[in-house]
């Protein structure tokens, strides 16, 4: 009987040169996004850190002068007018973003028909051009031939605000517009938190005898904090970066009545060309944010641990 020879079994690769392999391959995932973020956010923003302390106007050479922007920007009129303005913005439009897009969420958490329509025409606002928003509520904001004041007119009263030209209604004209057009989106991140609280705790409150009221305040927002903590934190961010809006719908004005952070840090830097001084202001706004946000988290976890 001849003898069938038998090949040697493959012998497996070594456990580092496959530990190796499974290190590139994850990287191979996160190279390309982690690439993008550090040539358009991590390099950038490590450079207006540094620029900080330096004066530098784009055409001479940097200069290193330590803390003298910080001490030019506490004794900066504009900077102490455009903080007051974005924690004014921030007062308004954090908490009625935050009740609005709830309350928009829980009206459109039913299975009605057309309910998906209301859900994407309350969600349209948000990807619409933001050019266009500020367009269109500049023309309904008008103080002589704006239908918002042509309606309290019809009301009765006698001298409407003068809004966007009015150093005292500016802000929150900017307000209900940022509000109007943020609600849509934070309501679809409430339509699915309110989608995976079970069905079962409410019918046994409704046995109980539990009111809608008391439902929602003990069921609902209970069920709701972690998505509540992650819209705050959102909106807490957006309302201190706030730039884009106020820029075309009042540039600031009238005077310095919605001048804000951001757009001191685009004045100073881009306008005026102070790259330094517009960095230590842009040092300072993210030192506030970050501050804010982990505030924010420190609240959240004694809550959570409770």
């Amino acid at each position: 009987m001849a003898h069938v020879a038998t090949q040697p079994a493959p012998t497996a690769p070594p456990r580092r040169r496959r530990a190796w392999r499974h290190i590139l391959i994850g990287w191979s995932f996160i190279l390309p996004n982690f690439v993008g973020f550090a040539l358009f956010t991590l390099i950038p923003m490590l450079a207006a850190f540094a620029l900080a302390f330096l004066d530098w106007d784009s055409y001479s050479t940097p200069e290193w002068v330590g803390l003298e922007n910080f001490q030019r920007l506490w004794a900066d009129e504009n900077f102490h007018v455009a903080l007051r303005n974005t924690l004014y913005y921030a007062a308004g439009h954090i908490p009625l973003t935050l009740v609005a897009a709830l309350g928009l969420a829980i009206a459109l958490n039913r299975k009605l028909s057309g309910v998906a329509f209301f859900r994407t025409a309350a969600f349209f606002p948000y990807i619409t051009s933001l050019v266009a928003v500020a367009i269109v509520w500049n023309t309904l904001f008008n103080p002589t031939a704006g239908p918002i004041n042509q309606i309290l007119e019809a009301l009765g009263v006698a001298d409407p605000p003068r809004w966007v030209a009015s150093t005292d209604w500016a802000m929150p004209a900017v307000i209900v517009t940022s509000v109007w057009r943020d609600m849509g989106y934070y309501m679809v991140l409430y339509l699915a938190g309110l989608q995976t609280i079970p069905k079962e705790y409410y019918e046994a409150a409704r046995v109980d005898g539990a009111s809608t009221w008391q439902r929602f305040w003990n069921i609902t927002l209970p069920c709701l904090r972690p998505t509540t903590f992650f819209v705050l934190v959102m909106l807490t961010i957006q309302s201190f970066k706030v730039l884009d809006l106020i820029v075309v719908m009042t540039d600031g004005g009238p005077g310095r009545s919605t001048l804000v952070l951001a757009q001191l840090v685009y004045r100073e830097g881009i306008t005026e060309g102070k790259f330094g001084y517009s960095s230590a202001v842009a040092l300072v706004l993210f030192v506030i944010v970050l501050t804010v946000t982990v505030v924010q988290f420190r609240i959240n976890e004694r809550r959570s641990a409770r």
